[in-house]
């Protein structure tokens, strides 16, 4: 297996943090509340319907239908969504900055909602150096689903082992894996250079230039 020559970039937990509860515990003065919402209404499975092309709107409607009460808090999903991204991780920042400066292609896979993605991408500069980025909401496909993977491959006229593809789920990398793809998966941020160089992406880390 030769070689990666180009980075392949989750989002969400990589280059920017996401989490639910960075909105939803200024919406809830109990964190017994907080809980009881994010694992019994806004739920991460009924979010990936938005990581699936299903706008918020219609996601919102069909929850408040069976959630009156908190329909507020439904609705900050969408129209909040931003307050629950970041913040920028600096480490991945500065290694895509490293990488374009050594002329490494670098793309962008996520599952996020189509809605979502041109507010995202104004938090850091670090997404004008991705060539292209596949959403799923626009594709319709969400990660681990192999298919996903075709269009990337497709969109970016790579193979497999062409690429390296960092993401923090272990079940998109295994999906990944198995296709042939280079992956890393992103737990601890300071292991981030060690492995781009042990890919000959990079020659040294950051404290040494």
């Amino acid at each position: 297996m030769r070689a990666p020559r180009a980075l392949l970039w989750d989002v969400g937990n990589v280059i920017v943090g996401w989490s639910p509860r960075r909105l939803y515990e200024e919406l809830f003065e109990e964190p017994a509340a907080c809980d009881r919402f994010l694992s019994s209404v806004c739920t991460l499975d009924w979010h990936l319907e938005h990581d699936r092309g299903v706008s918020f709107a219609d996601n919102a409607a069909a929850l408040i239908a069976l959630h009156p009460q908190f329909e507020t808090q439904i609705r900050a999903w969408g129209d909040r969504f931003l307050e629950m991204v970041g913040p920028v991780i600096g480490e991945t920042e500065s290694a895509m900055h490293a990488l374009a400066a050594r002329g490494v292609p670098q793309y962008g896979l996520t599952n996020m909602p189509s809605e979502a993605w041109a507010g995202v991408q104004t938090l850091s500069p670090a997404f004008g150096l991705l060539a292209d980025t596949i959403v799923s909401g626009d594709e319709k496909l969400v990660k681990p689903d192999p298919a996903i993977y075709a269009v990337v491959l497709a969109r970016t006229a790579l193979e497999p082992q062409d690429l390296l593809f960092v993401d923090d789920s272990a079940a998109n990398i295994e999906a990944a894996r198995a296709i042939g793809f280079h992956v890393h998966r992103f737990e601890d941020p300071a292991t981030l250079w060690p492995t781009l160089i042990d890919h000959g992406l990079l020659e040294a880390g950051p404290a040494e230039g």
